[in-house]
Formats: structure tokens, C-alpha cells, sequence
């Protein structure tokens, strides 16, 4: 079976996955709670059960109850994600993509996220990447 990919998710889809990835592992009641707007508890289990067959999440049986837990590492989700950002909205160019990140955080950005930041480049600049 091919890896799922985030990018084919729908919004409503993304949004069960941020509130599983948030608990790490959850009932369909207790993302119905988290999620944003009333949702029918009827469509979440459903779409639960969808987001199964695409390969993102599995279950588990406890007392009764349905434990959905993501097959994907959030770390990997997020870089999927990113991965398909870049290329969506900057044509690719990673560069672009990080100096806007920038501009937008300029404000918020910690003295130590500034500084791992500059890290990185000069590593990256020793490694000849």
C-alpha cells in the first residue's frame, strides 16, 4: 500500500488529525469536543473511519470504545506538509519559502530560535549544501 499523503487531506480532515495528533490518541467524542464548530458526532465517525481506510489512522478497541491513533509520526506529517507548501506556494524554492517564515515571525522570534536559525545556515554553508 502507498504512504497516505497529507496533501490530499480535506480541511475538515487536517482538523480531525491536528486534535489526534494534539491528544495522541483519542475517542470520536473526544475530537467532536476539540473541533472547531458543532460537528455531528455521526459525520466525525464517519470521516473517522475514512481517514482509517486512507491509511492515516488506525483503532484499537478498549472497554467498547474506538482509540484512534495517527499511523504517520507528527514529525513526518509535518514535513509532508511543508513539503507540499513549498511547492505549492514557492514553485519549490526552499529559500523563499524560509525568508518569508521569517519576515511573517520576525517580531516573535526567540533569541535561541534566532540563533539555532543562524546555526543551521552556517552549518549548512560548511557542508557545501
Amino acid at each position: 500500500m502507498d504512504r497516505p499523503n497529507i496533501s490530499e487531506l480535506t480541511k475538515r480532515e487536517r482538523e480531525i488529525m491536528e486534535v489526534i495528533y494534539d491528544l495522541g490518541n483519542t475517542t470520536a467524542a473526544q475530537v467532536v469536543e476539540k473541533l472547531p464548530g458543532k460537528p455531528v458526532n455521526a459525520t466525525i465517525r464517519t470521516m473517522l473511519g475514512v481517514l482509517e481506510e486512507k491509511g492515516f489512522l488506525r483503532h484499537e478497541r478498549e472497554k467498547g470504545r474506538y482509540i484512534y491513533y495517527p499511523t504517520i509520526p507528527l514529525s513526518q506529517a509535518r514535513k509532508s506538509a511543508l513539503h507540499n507548501v513549498v511547492d505549492t506556494f514557492f514553485k519549490g524554492a526552499e529559500a523563499s519559502a524560509v525568508i518569508s517564515i521569517l519576515k511573517k515571525s520576525e517580531a516573535g522570534l526567540s533569541g535561541s530560535d534566532a540563533d539555532m536559525i543562524l546555526g543551521l545556515i552556517k552549518r549548512t554553508r560548511k557542508e557545501g549544501r
